[in-house]
């Protein structure tokens, strides 16, 4: 088992939460959201990369906007093995938690 580093965790939570509204900016903004952390851009962008090679996302360029210069934004999905390495990692962390001693 290649379990998720932290980073990953959050990021492809924060993607299923955002659905068809998650591209960098919105990553991030909603991370900041939930946890009160501003994450730098590479902070977003470095696990995405790392997630999109794995295979548990998939990028996809969604409609250019003159508001972006005619750029495109690109929009990030989780995939099937995506979402069973969440399940992974949240069994493992079940497991090490149980037995701890209240504190």
């Amino acid at each position: 088992m290649n379990l998720l580093s932290r980073y990953e965790e959050i990021i492809l939570l924060t993607i299923l939460k955002l659905g068809d509204e998650a591209y960098g900016v919105s990553i991030r903004e909603k991370i900041f959201q939930d946890s009160g952390n501003l994450w730098s851009f590479a902070s977003i962008y470095t696990p995405l990369e790392k997630l999109k090679r794995k295979g548990f996302v998939v990028k996809k360029a969604g409609s250019p906007s003159n508001e972006r210069g005619g750029k495109s934004k690109y929009f990030y999905t989780v995939t099937e093995e995506g979402k069973q390495a969440l399940l992974e990692i949240r069994t493992a962390q079940d497991k090490f938690w149980k037995g701890v001693p209240d504190f």
